[in-house]
């Protein structure tokens, strides 16, 4: 493995935590003997171009330094290559670092973490999600909370975490279940009403809730929770038991376990790593082994 490494940051992540998260990362990594490569870009597009030209220019790694939208580029860029993907979480929600063990909002110790696992040789192969041609590491989401995103992405006012609980205050006065159709591994249609549906490779979103509690990243498996019919009322009783991952024993809550999902709903956007990927009906698919990742 060459000893340059590339950090691909965002510099915004967490009101700035990004670029404030590369410098103490990238020391570590020096400290370590390795050669640090920064990548940043003039826009996501841009940034992705630039993260892979890095790979193919044959990088030791590709580390993201920011939030689940960043993690979310870099994989982009590295999926199927065989470059090993590092993540040193800097972002608001951090979902996807939560899921592989990495040290939150700590840049130092991820950086010490990464470069040793570099030397070390320690990496594993992890699943990932695939949308068409997109890929995410955590949890794709339709339903209640993709609409408290899409209205949260519309608010200019507050920032940061706030801003989507006020999203999800909004969202339950016009709260109703929707009709789904889901279909599992190309089988049987079912047709239900649910508050939301969430396809999970990792446990967590939104900052730590854990909405599919039993996901594990390398069973090439989704687990699919499905919050089904039930009133503004019990939504409100049963949602802040998912930041424990206990909301899954509630009789109106569905976990379902598939290699692919169809998901059909009307005037519902998916977003999968908290980004959103397009208006429902999509297909998921769990594909084992796609990321090569280093960590603990």
């Amino acid at each position: 493995m060459t000893s340059e490494i590339t950090l691909f940051v965002n510099p915004t992540a967490g009101r700035g935590r990004g670029a404030r998260a590369a410098r103490p990362a990238a020391s570590a990594l020096r400290d370590a003997g390795f050669s640090v490569r920064t990548v940043l870009g003039d826009d996501p597009q841009d940034a992705l171009d630039r993260a892979r030209a890095a790979v193919e220019e044959g990088t030791g790694a590709l580390i993201a330094v920011g939030g689940d939208g960043m993690a979310n580029l870099a994989l982009q860029a590295v999926v199927g290559t065989g470059t090993p993907f590092g993540l040193v979480a800097a972002g608001t929600g951090n979902d996807f670092a939560r899921a592989l063990g990495m040290p939150l909002r700590e840049p130092a110790a991820a950086g010490r973490m990464i470069a040793d696992a570099l030397k070390c040789g320690r990496v594993r192969d992890i699943d990932l999600g695939r949308v068409g041609d997109r890929w995410f590491g955590a949890v794709l989401a339709s339903g209640f909370d993709s609409r408290v995103n899409d209205r949260g992405n519309r608010m200019r006012l507050p920032l940061g975490r706030v801003k989507y609980d006020v999203a999800m205050v909004a969202e339950l006065a016009a709260f109703r279940p929707l009709p789904y159709r889901i279909t599992l591994d190309g089988g049987e249609v079912r047709e239900v009403e649910a508050a939301l549906v969430a396809v999970g490779n990792g446990p967590s979103y939104g900052g730590g809730m854990r909405i599919c509690p039993g996901a594990d990243l390398t069973d090439g498996l989704f687990d699919i929770t499905v919050v089904g019919e039930c009133s503004r009322a019990t939504l409100l009783r049963v949602f802040p038991r998912v930041y424990r991952g206990t909301h899954v024993g509630h009789p109106a809550i569905t976990v379902l376990r598939a290699a692919s999902v169809e998901l059909a709903a009307e005037e519902v956007t998916g977003y999968a790593d908290g980004e959103p990927v397009g208006p429902l009906p999509l297909t998921a698919r769990c594909v084992p082994g796609a990321l090569r990742v280093v960590g603990p």
